[in-house]
């Protein structure tokens, strides 16, 4: 039998109930969460805990163009961390300014360890070698969650999305994939009575949106019968990791994306006429949204 970390069991234990599979990404994509998560929880506590205070103008416009508005959309927080920073460095404003930026090399041996990039992963790390700079990692990452739990509650999910669901779980067993905290995912997912559509909620702790997936749906359901809805490029990766086919939820445009999956896109999925130019055509669209190159230097 193959072995697998211990903590993802509720998605390989997953059996089939439908001869369906649903992936579904939560922030930016259920929830309206992306803006308020990053401005301010996320970016706030950057500059604070990585010493950017007298460069907090570009921090603010490196870290949303990496988080937001940009083909690294919806990345996990610690690659997003080191773009971000990594950005700033290369900008001759805040090399004319003489900034410090951080070269975090620490957490970039972390980000290719292989180990879940979570703050569990991380708090395994510092109490094992004292680091002081992942000490500061987690101590961000920490302030970031608390920020979010203090802040973000009442952010209702976009039109069409419980119709959506409600539909999903006609024909397809469904699963939340996301790199947020589990802990985040479970209480919003209750606070707006939408948990009861899934039948499991996997976040950051459970590995990567391609493991997610693979986890719980390989051998379990046919390719043509697998889907992944979601926001970001990343979520398209994962899809095409598992050979599963891709559903966009547009930046700027979630409402429509969701009446449009509601109405027209899903039944076409379930009925064998989604892949193709149909497919093809919702991501090229989706595509010209999330530029590589950020503003500053076009």
């Amino acid at each position: 039998m193959t072995e697998y970390p211990h903590i993802v069991a509720p998605l390989v234990e997953m059996q089939p109930e439908h001869s369906f599979f649903v992936g579904i990404d939560s922030d930016g994509c259920i929830f309206d969460t992306m803006e308020i998560k990053h401005k301010e929880c996320f970016t706030p506590n950057i500059i604070k805990h990585w010493g950017l205070q007298s460069v907090s103008k570009y921090a603010r416009e490196a870290s949303e163009f990496v988080n937001l508005y940009s083909k690294w959309r919806g990345v996990n927080r610690w690659p997003a961390l080191v773009m971000v920073l990594d950005l700033l460095r290369d900008r001759p404003e805040v090399q004319a300014r003489g900034a410090h930026i951080p070269e975090v090399p620490k957490v970039r041996e972390f980000i290719d360890s292989g180990l879940p990039l979570s703050n569990g992963s991380l708090a395994k790390l510092v109490a094992e070698t004292g680091d002081p700079e992942l000490r500061c990692a987690l101590d961000w990452s920490e302030a970031v969650n608390a920020t979010i739990a203090d802040m973000v509650y009442g952010v209702a999910p976009f039109s069409y999305v419980r119709e959506s669901l409600e539909l999903i779980t006609q024909h397809a067993d469904a699963i939340v994939v996301s790199q947020t905290p589990v802990e985040a995912l479970v209480r919003e997912w209750q606070e707006h009575d939408i948990d009861c559509y899934v039948r499991v909620i996997a976040g950051q702790e459970l590995g990567t949106k391609s493991e997610h997936l693979r986890y719980a749906s390989h051998g379990k359901y046919p390719d043509e019968r697998k889907l992944m809805i979601g926001d970001a490029p990343g979520d398209y990766r994962a899809a095409r990791d598992n050979n599963a086919a891709f559903y966009p939820i547009n930046p700027g445009h979630e409402d429509e994306s969701w009446e449009r999956f509601y109405k027209e896109a899903f039944m076409r999925f379930v009925e064998g006429s989604y892949a193709g130019a149909y497919e093809a055509a919702l991501i090229a669209d989706f595509e010209k949204a999330l530029p590589a190159v950020p503003p500053w230097k076009r």
